[in-house]
C-alpha cells in the first residue's frame, strides 16, 4: 500500500485567487509555473502511479479570495472511488459557515478529512472559534491536515504557520487526528517535537523532497529522534509525481556516499512510502471499484 496524503487539482488558475506570489514567481520547486496551469485531473491521475491511494485536498480563503470548490473535488473523487479521497477545504476564519461546511462535507459529500491553512486564511489557529471547527471535525472522525510554512504569497501571515501553535489543538483534542503538511518547513524542529510529544499528530514529507539537502537532514533528525513512524508520504502535486518524490525518498542517502555523514536505513525510507496512514489516521480504505457487469446491470435497471 503506497497512500499519498497531500496533492491538489484544480479547473482554472482563477480558483486560487491570491494566493499567488506578489514577485511573479511561482510558489512551486525552483518557479515551476507550469504546474501552477496544468492541475487538471487527467494529469493528477497520471501522476498518481504507482500509489494506492490519493487524498485530494479541497482548499478555500476568504482572506485570498480563492476556492477549490468541495463540490468539485467530491465529484471528481466519486468517479474514482477505488482510488481517490477526498479531503474538505474549509475557512475556519469564518466559524458559522466553517462548522456547516464541516457537516455537510461529511454527511453529504462524504469526505473523509477537512484541510486548512492558518496562514492562508488570516487566523490563529488555536482561537476558540476554531477550535470550535476542529471539536466538530474530531466528533465526525475526520482528521485534519493543517498546511503550515505556506509561503506563497507576500500577503501570507507567516505567524500563524508555526507548528508549535497546533501545540495547543493536540492537548485541548488529544483524539483529534492532524497531519502537518510538509513537515512545517520551514520550523522542522517544532515539528519533530509535536510528533514525539503527541500520540495522533503526524507529518507529511512533500515540498522537502525538492530540495534534497534538506530532505536529508530532516529525515536523519527524525530518525535520530525516533519520530520516523510518523511521518507519511507526500507527492505535493501538481509540483511532483509521486514516482519522483518516491525515487527522491528512496535515493537520499546518495548525498553522504563518501563521506562520514549518518545513513538512514533503507527500511526506515521504505516506512515512509508504504505506511498505512488509512489505518493511522483512522479512515477506511476505498471502495473496490464495481464489476462491469454489475454496473450495466445496475444502469439497465435505472
Amino acid at each position: 500500500m503506497i497512500v499519498d496524503c497531500y496533492t491538489h487539482t484544480w479547473e482554472a488558475r482563477a480558483q486560487l485567487g491570491r494566493c499567488t506570489p506578489s514577485n511573479g514567481r511561482s510558489a512551486g520547486p525552483k518557479g515551476a509555473s507550469a504546474e501552477m496551469l496544468a492541475a487538471g485531473v487527467a494529469r493528477h491521475l497520471a501522476a498518481a502511479q504507482p500509489v494506492t491511494t490519493t487524498f485530494v485536498l479541497g482548499f478555500k480563503s476568504h482572506y485570498f479570495g480563492a476556492e477549490i470548490p468541495n463540490d468539485q473535488v467530491a465529484s471528481y473523487v466519486r468517479h474514482h472511488p477505488d482510488r481517490l479521497i477526498g479531503f474538505a477545504g474549509v475557512d475556519p476564519s469564518n466559524p458559522k459557515e466553517a462548522l456547516l461546511e464541516v457537516r455537510r462535507a461529511r454527511e453529504q459529500l462524504g469526505m473523509r478529512g477537512i484541510a486548512v491553512a492558518p496562514a492562508a486564511q488570516d487566523f490563529h489557529p488555536s482561537n476558540s472559534q476554531a477550535m470550535r471547527v476542529y471539536a466538530e471535525a474530531g466528533e465526525l472522525g475526520l482528521p485534519i491536515l493543517f498546511h503550515t510554512g505556506v509561503h506563497v504569497s507576500a500577503a501570507t501571515k507567516l505567524q500563524y504557520a508555526q507548528p508549535v501553535l497546533l501545540d495547543e489543538i493536540a492537548r485541548e483534542l488529544p483524539d483529534l487526528k492532524i497531519v502537518v503538511a510538509h513537515m512545517g518547513y520551514p520550523w522542522i524542529p517544532e515539528t519533530l517535537m509535536l510528533l514525539a510529544k503527541h500520540a495522533h499528530v503526524f507529518a507529511e514529507v512533500s515540498w522537502l523532497l525538492h530540495q534534497p539537502w534538506q530532505a536529508y537532514q530532516t529525515l536523519v533528525s527524525a530518525y535520530e529522534f525516533g519520530v520516523m513512524g510518523k511521518l507519511l508520504f507526500g507527492s505535493g502535486f501538481p509540483y511532483a509525481a509521486a514516482s519522483h518524490c518516491i525515487e527522491a525518498l528512496y535515493s537520499i542517502n546518495h548525498l553522504c556516499h563518501g563521506t562520514n555523514l549518518s545513513t538512514i536505513p533503507r527500511e526506515q525510507l521504505r516506512g515512509i512510502v508504504e505506511r498505512d496512514a488509512l489505518s493511522l489516521l483512522g479512515i477506511a480504505a476505498p471502495a473496490a471499484p464495481r464489476a462491469a457487469s454489475t454496473t450495466s446491470t445496475d444502469e439497465d435497471e435505472t
